[in-house]
């Protein structure tokens, strides 16, 4: 018995083995154990914006890419009606300056921010009802800080008693000095055509250089004709030159052959004129149509070649007019202060319009540039009347401003700031505009 016993055990031995063979080989393998990583796995995160990876900024351009408040300007133009040969390159001259503005981003104000600036352009028709209808449009609806504009002086002049009740600024492009005289009186109005009197000197002063004594006085019977009249009255007397007959005409005619009848028979041996086209253009057609051989001197109204189109190149021929440096641009000295101004105007409006340039529409960007000159300077926090009268205030304290017009020096006895030095003397030959100089007369 014990034999066998010892037999079955040696038997037993390899069949438990294999038993346990068996039972590892279906046993799970044991998961492989990784080498230890470098750095911890983590799951990806959310992409983060564009503001969360970028680089902290200075605090001085942080505040450049805030906006600050948005400043609406008011322009007043007559762009369509009797005096749209004015008011169409005003308009263009304020769709230019707005261009520039949204591509620069509105102007840098003082708080360091950039505060976009809408030019809302309104069409007056050349009526002054409609002008105050539009200007009170401005002011209430709007919300403007400050009008430009007023195309012509009967036109800024309906303007005067709206802006001084409301207390906005208001820089007028028309001529009369009575626009912003008494100055006393017109405490929110300036403007930026020179005054009559600034041209005036210039229409009497070439005839009697020319040894012409007796001149012949005719106007547009408007505030601006009136305001011409006067001027020429007052360089005469201080010339010593003889008014021998006084005419005027309405802006509307379009038969000014009477007129010019008592002008051939008065003696007169030079005709200076005050008015705009189309009054101007159809007075110089009938005075060639006439015969009339005394030089015709006009006034700063004639100042865009369109005038030259509507009258016809043969008769507008030799039509001489003061106006300011804009035509001189080319001739002056590379340090006056005026001349990369001007430049730079006659290169963008012609660019941008496609159209000759216009003093008129230099008239518009002096009264634009201006103001938001001033509105650079606004403080934050202001509320709207407080913005209107430190813009005000800003016009009133401008000292050496080069524009169109010429360099501006405004004061609180003066809301033009402009001499007589900012003008010069322009002949028409060829269809063009020729600078003539003093020392060409």
């Amino acid at each position: 018995m014990v034999k066998s016993s010892k037999q079955g055990v040696k038997f037993l031995i390899p069949l438990v083995c294999l038993g346990l063979l068996l039972l590892a080989s279906c046993a799970p393998a044991a998961a492989p154990q990784p080498a230890a990583p470098a750095a911890a796995t983590q799951a990806p995160a959310a992409q983060p914006t564009a503001s969360q990876t970028a680089a902290p900024q200075p605090a001085a351009t942080q505040a450049a890419a805030k906006q600050g408040e948005p400043y609406t300007i008011g322009v007043l133009v007559a762009s369509t009606g009797g005096a749209a040969a004015l008011g169409e390159p005003e308009r263009d001259a304020a769709r230019l300056v707005q261009s520039q503005l949204d591509a620069q981003g509105g102007i840098m104000g003082a708080d360091g921010l950039r505060h976009p600036v809408k030019v809302v352009i309104y069409d007056t028709q050349g009526s002054g009802d409609v002008a105050i209808t539009l200007a009170k449009k401005l002011i209430s609806d709007d919300k403007a800080v400050a009008i430009v504009g007023g195309t012509t002086s009967p036109e800024s002049l309906a303007l005067v008693p709206v802006v001084q009740e409301a207390k906005i600024p208001f820089v007028s492009a028309a001529s009369s000095s009575q626009i912003v005289e008494p100055v006393a009186d017109r405490f929110w109005v300036f403007k930026t055509a020179q005054n009559n009197r600034h041209t005036a000197p210039q229409q009497v002063e070439y005839a009697k250089a020319k040894g012409l004594t007796k001149i012949a006085n005719l106007y547009v019977n408007n505030s601006y004709g009136e305001d011409g009249r006067n001027a020429i009255r007052d360089a005469a007397k201080a010339a010593g030159v003889e008014i021998v007959l006084e005419e005027t005409f309405e802006a509307t005619d379009t038969n000014m052959m009477a007129q010019l009848t008592k002008v051939k028979a008065s003696g007169a041996q030079a005709v200076l004129v005050t008015a705009i086209p189309p009054a101007a253009s159809l007075l110089t057609k009938q005075y060639r149509e006439l015969g009339l051989k005394m030089p015709l001197i006009q006034n700063h109204g004639i100042g865009m070649k369109s005038f030259i189109t509507q009258a016809g190149p043969e008769n507008a021929e030799g039509v001489l007019f003061p106006m300011g440096k804009l035509v001189a641009a080319p001739s002056l000295a590379d340090n006056d202060p005026q001349k990369p101004v001007l430049t730079k105007f006659i290169k963008d409006y012609e660019t941008f319009t496609k159209n000759p340039t216009s003093t008129f529409a230099g008239h518009i960007w002096d009264g634009l540039q201006l103001s938001l000159k001033a509105l650079e300077t606004l403080p934050p926090g202001l509320k709207l009347e407080e913005q209107r009268a430190k813009i005000r205030d800003g016009l009133e304290n401008t000292k050496g401003f080069p524009g169109t017009g010429g360099i501006f020096n405004l004061s609180a006895q003066d809301h033009v700031g402009l001499s007589a030095k900012d003008v010069v003397l322009v002949k028409i030959a060829d269809g063009n505009w020729v600078y003539l100089p003093r020392e060409k007369w």
